[in-house]
């Protein structure tokens, strides 16, 4: 591809440009796609934080009318009035027969309705907030303990107004010698109580059995699995026939096994989770990254759950990727903006990241619930959240990049090109300057080089130089350049064009030194023209003839005659001179002992399609003046009609019809007319075998000399065509005309093939 003006015109611009316009477009594209997926988003967490929270209403609601029918069922209400009208022991407030019948048949009817409906224990507490009875297995039971004082207030509560109530989750102090009660079902031990013998179990009487909550955010170091446990109660009144409370019954509830679960009816994505907390930031509910809170430090090994032992607090920094906060006194820490936002009563959704209890980025939605006294919230990872806007923004972060590539690179080449046309100038000053060749004007470029008109120092003599580009100085271009000279300087034909002198310069520029010619060539001649009388194309080609016949007696061939390679001036006052351009095919050829020898071999196809002999197309080596003699056949046939012998959509086509098909003849697609035996000779010329055209090219001449309108074209008519037609001054290798250009395929050999 030709780079001239390729960094006065920068195209390397061009995907800088359209780098510029993707960024452009990925910007808004970006902010577009953001507002849609924080929109998205928002609507997908609150929709969630709303399932989860109906869900937990609706469960804690269906606890609350569990507990007031099990308390008004007949037999469970039989038993706990006749236990809560029993009279106390003066002193200790404890039920004067713990064992006795009723609390037996209270503890072991309870056990069986409760393990049906996924209740640990029941529990009587009397209208003075001690526990009447529990539904606890065999003799160890806890009876006449006082509740804490913050149940105390639930249960004041209850008496007052009648209404169930349920406490949520909390931390019970265990009498020692106590194992915690059992998760499958409620089976076991109760979940608290002392033994019957209290002496043996090292309690005094009266000690608090309902401590409340632990606010403590990691378990004490210990205490194990017996200090991790977590309950919740749900209590309904217990009336008299009257209608009076005389108690509450309070069942005991796995908050792991229901509580949490409520909370994760529904889940935002594969990192989404749903918890609860109270006013302090303490962690209600089972946090489902148990397992990486304990590999990050956050939770002392010996804890089974996160519930009540982790404070929802900022850590500073993403805690999964190494980070170290600077104090590891939690308290000093703020709570997370969503927990800190929802203990402040401002309910919302945020789809801005923040940092959660693992400093890890994530975006929620958290509600606030007064009527139960703690906060719900809902989340996911923001990486996850956010993953389509990353994959848009990575391909057009590679995108841009690539076109940043593509600028930069072409800029490369068009500063090479600067570079070496800076190299180019500076050899022509020194041509112009050190040289014996003043270069004055530049008349044309080629396919391999650019042309200058020149004078020489001494001869005063006009020429033209030839200089090989350097962006097409490859190892072929070089080789063709120095062929064409040294082989066309062994011509001396007038009709060939002549070579006077050849070199480089100190910068590695080839050049050579050639006759300075005024006219055009025979493409240029049939378009501005058309087609030619048959005088003129017999003179024309008998010149082209003459300047092959020396080659060819020299073993050379052309290779590639056509209408842009033969030159039409006037010289030394004789008009209508040719001259035979372009020997940069021609190829050695010798004939021993009747057998031709190609010194040099190709595999491929070279040549220009429209004037390739059918041995040709087939195989280059097989080339001999016959071949030559095939393209002045097509080149006469080009002059006489404007036409091409065989015309196609593609090379292959083209191809395929001079392989396969016929010429029609010249004269049936002419507006002058052609003698028979001028259109005989054609059609000989392009016989696709060989043998049946002329042997030689002085035959040819003989043949085209047979013509009876040879004289047609005399000196009067050329010189009166050239006082109408003076064409200006060019050089043998002017501006490309629309002739198809040589061109080179290169056959290699392919496995299977």
């Amino acid at each position: 591809m030709h780079m001239k003006g390729r960094f006065r015109q920068p195209i390397w611009m061009i995907p800088l440009a359209i780098a510029g316009l993707v960024a452009l477009v990925g910007w808004f594209g970006d902010a577009r796609l953001r507002h849609t997926i924080e929109t998205q988003l928002k609507a997908e967490l609150a929709a969630t934080l709303d399932a989860n929270v109906t869900a937990l209403n609706i469960w804690m609601t269906n606890q609350t009318r569990l507990a007031s029918f099990l308390a008004e069922e007949p037999e469970v209400h039989k038993l706990s009035l006749t236990i809560l009208e029993q009279p106390l022991s003066p002193g200790n407030g404890r039920v004067r027969a713990p064992d006795s019948p009723d609390m037996n048949e209270f503890s072991a009817y309870l056990r069986t309705r409760l393990s049906k409906v996924n209740y640990d224990a029941a529990l009587l507490v009397n209208t003075n907030f001690h526990v009447a009875a529990n539904s606890g297995p065999g003799r160890l039971r806890l009876v006449g303990a006082p509740v804490s004082e913050a149940q105390t207030n639930k249960f004041a509560e209850l008496f007052a107004s009648g209404q169930p109530f349920i406490i949520t989750p909390y931390k019970p102090e265990m009498p020692p010698g106590l194992r915690p009660p059992s998760r499958r079902g409620g089976s076991g031990q109760p979940p608290f109580g002392p033994p019957p013998d209290e002496k043996h179990a090292g309690r005094e009487p009266g000690t608090n059995a309902f401590p409340g909550r632990r606010r403590a955010p990691v378990s004490e170091p210990g205490r194990g699995r017996r200090g991790d446990l977590t309950l919740m109660q749900v209590a309904a009144p217990v009336r008299t026939d009257s209608g009076v409370v005389a108690g509450a019954l309070a069942l005991i509830i796995n908050p792991d096994r229901e509580f949490t679960r409520m909370l994760s009816v529904a889940r935002s994505g594969e990192s989404g989770e749903t918890y609860a907390f109270d006013q302090h930031g303490l962690l209600l509910s089972r946090s489902r990254f148990d397992d990486q809170l304990r590999e990050l430090g956050l939770l002392d090994p010996t804890n089974t759950s996160s519930a009540l032992n982790l404070r929802l607090h900022d850590p500073g920094g993403d805690l999964s990727k190494g980070y170290k906060p600077a104090s590891d006194e939690s308290a000093s820490r703020e709570l997370t903006r969503i927990v800190a936002a929802a203990v402040a009563g401002q309910d919302g959704v945020d789809a801005q990241p923040s940092r959660d209890y693992r400093g890890i980025n994530v975006v929620g939605a958290w509600r606030w619930l007064p009527e139960h006294g703690f906060g719900v919230a809902t989340q996911i990872d923001a990486a996850e959240a956010y993953k389509p806007l990353r994959v848009l923004q990575v391909v057009f972060v590679l995108l841009f990049l690539l076109l940043v590539l593509c600028a930069c690179i072409m800029f490369l080449f068009s500063y090479r090109d600067v570079v070496w046309r800076q190299r180019l100038d500076e050899a022509e000053l020194k041509l112009k300057r050190l040289g014996q060749y003043t270069l004055e004007q530049k008349i044309g470029e080629g396919g391999m080089g650019v042309v200058y008109r020149a004078r020489h120092a001494l001869m005063r003599r006009d020429t033209a130089i030839k200089l090989l580009l350097p962006d097409r100085a490859d190892p072929a271009s070089i080789e063709r350049f120095e062929r064409e000279v040294c082989l066309t300087c062994q011509l001396s034909h007038p009709n060939t064009i002549q070579i006077y002198d050849y070199g480089h310069t100190p910068d590695g520029i080839f050049y050579y030194v050639m006759e300075l010619l005024r006219g055009l060539n025979l493409h240029e001649l049939v378009t501005r023209c058309g087609p030619q009388p048959e005088g003129r194309v017999i003179h024309i080609l008998t010149q082209v003839c003459e300047s092959l016949a020396e080659a060819h007696a020299l073993g050379l061939i052309h290779r590639d005659i056509k209408p842009a390679n033969v030159y039409l001036c006037e010289r030394g006052g004789v008009p209508d001179c040719v001259k035979v351009l372009d020997f940069g095919l021609v190829r050695l050829y010798r004939a021993e002992k009747g057998s031709p020898m190609h010194l040099t071999g190709e595999k491929g196809i070279v040549g220009t399609p429209w004037f390739m002999s059918p041995e040709s197309i087939k195989n280059s080596a097989l080339s001999d003046p016959r071949s030559d003699i095939y393209a002045i056949g097509a080149l006469a046939y080009f002059l006489l009609t404007r036409e091409y012998v065989f015309n196609g959509e593609s090379v292959m086509e083209v191809y395929e019809k001079q392989l396969t098909q016929d010429p029609p003849p010249p004269g049936r697609r002419s507006s002058n007319p052609v003698s028979p035996e001028l259109e005989r000779t054609i059609l000989r010329c392009l016989e696709k075998d060989p043998q049946l055209r002329p042997q030689t090219i002085s035959e040819l001449r003989a043949l085209l000399q047979a013509s009876p309108r040879t004289t047609d074209w005399g000196p009067e008519q050329r010189a009166s065509w050239w006082n109408l037609n003076q064409p200006q001054a060019s050089a043998p290798t002017g501006p490309p005309s629309p002739v198809p250009a040589t061109i080179s395929i290169e056959l290699r050999p392919r496995n299977g093939s």
